[in-house]
């Protein structure tokens, strides 16, 4: 008979040897805590949806960069529940900065089973797909989306982390009238529920104000054909132009306005300061305003980590849309309500976004009942030698 080979070396007796009987079972129980671990590792899927393609391609994919920074950051200082560790990933998804396809994004990553949809930018696509979130009680915080009807809903599971068309209005109109003296005011807007909502909020605030609305113009936000609208103006004599559209139309806009001899300064809301904007305008950008979300500038650890983060990505600095921070800053919240409640349940996710306040890279972050950031801060910037300048930062935290 064939002689066992470990038999004659820790057993002695037919009794296993101590010293050889404890490594073996000190072997076998670090197998089992091992696997152990492992198994107690919890993958948690956050969805991204931003528009990757398109004329806002750029500005997607610096939204869904910034996501991933914070989920990277997030695994860096684990977060567990009930013993579990949470393993964060990212889900990110191209709408197309269009509704139908926004609605298909929407599906599938409720069908990916995410816990938190960071999303959508355009205030059109998130219109539609926030009513799919709200039927599967699905939190969506919005980095953009600033149409004021995406909160208007009544739905429990919206929130938006900038501020919202009608602040953005109320603040741009006592610019235009009070800082830059005008009083005659031409308005377009480019037909969407962003463009159309922030075009009509400015208006209303224009008049009471003192001020003239002289044109109310649209165009398709598809059109490069300026012409029509152009000449209206031309006749209307404006002395400043408010435009309600995005970045890439908006720089098409101003080169038209200087074609027709129109010198009067573009003034816009979000959407509008952007590399690409200055790409597209080139000189005829000059003294061109826009009022985004954010302070002019960022400080501390948290934000000098991110910027280099972004920057070893292979992205450029200056390439960094306005909303990225806020991108950050939410899918850090999301998981801070996870950490908070001490689920993945979505409903008790939702409840504890209402409730919380999370001290982000962009400042303190709070929500009201409606899902509106409180206390909103926004910069107004000015082009000055082809590069947005900040001029001025209003708003933030008042309690």
């Amino acid at each position: 008979m064939d002689k066992i080979p470990w038999i004659g070396k820790v057993c002695v007796g037919g009794i296993m040897n101590v010293s050889y009987r404890r490594r073996w079972l000190w072997a076998i129980a670090s197998l089992l805590l091992a696997g152990m671990t492992q198994a107690a590792d919890r993958t948690v899927v956050i969805g991204c949806a931003a528009p990757l393609s398109g004329p806002s391609a750029a500005t997607g994919a610096s939204l869904v960069r910034a996501a991933q920074i914070a989920i990277d950051d997030l695994n860096r200082q684990p977060i567990y529940l009930n013993g579990d560790k949470l393993v964060f990933k990212l889900l990110s998804q191209d709408d197309r900065s269009d509704p139908r396809t926004g609605v298909l994004v929407a599906n599938y990553l409720v069908k990916s089973d995410v816990v938190g949809v960071v999303g959508h930018w355009n205030s059109g696509v998130s219109l539609l797909a926030s009513r799919i979130y709200n039927e599967v009680e699905l939190a969506q915080i919005a980095p953009g989306s600033t149409a004021r009807s995406y909160t208007q809903q009544a739905f429990s599971t919206t929130f938006r982390i900038v501020a919202h068309d009608d602040e953005g209005g109320v603040m741009i109109a006592e610019y235009v009238l009070r800082e830059m003296k005008a009083r005659r005011i031409a308005v377009i807007d480019d037909g969407t529920p962003f463009g159309s909502g922030y075009a009509g909020e400015f208006s209303k605030q224009v008049v009471a104000l003192g001020g003239e609305v002289v044109l109310q113009g649209r165009i398709s936000h598809k059109t490069s054909d300026f012409n029509d609208v152009m000449k209206a103006v031309k006749a209307a004599a404006p002395d400043v132009i408010f435009f309600g559209g995005l970045d890439a139309q908006a720089g098409q806009l101003v080169r038209e306005m200087r074609r027709f001899g129109t010198t009067v300064p573009l003034i816009g809301g979000s959407g509008l300061v952007s590399a690409l904007f200055l790409k597209t305008a080139g000189d005829a950008g000059e003294g061109t305003i826009g009022l985004e979300p954010g302070a002019r500038s960022y400080k501390g650890e948290q934000w000098q980590r991110f910027e280099k983060a972004y920057s070893a990505q292979g992205a450029a600095r200056e390439d960094m849309s306005i909303y990225a921070p806020f991108v950050y800053d939410a899918v850090r919240m999301l998981a801070a309500a996870i950490k908070q409640a001490n689920t993945l349940d979505r409903r008790k996710i939702t409840q504890t976004l209402h409730e919380i306040r999370y001290e982000g890279m962009t400042g303190s972050i709070a929500f009201d009942t409606e899902g509106n950031v409180r206390n909103p801060i926004l910069s107004f910037y000015q082009v000055k030698n082809r590069q947005w300048m900040a001029i001025r930062t209003i708003g933030g935290r008042k309690e």
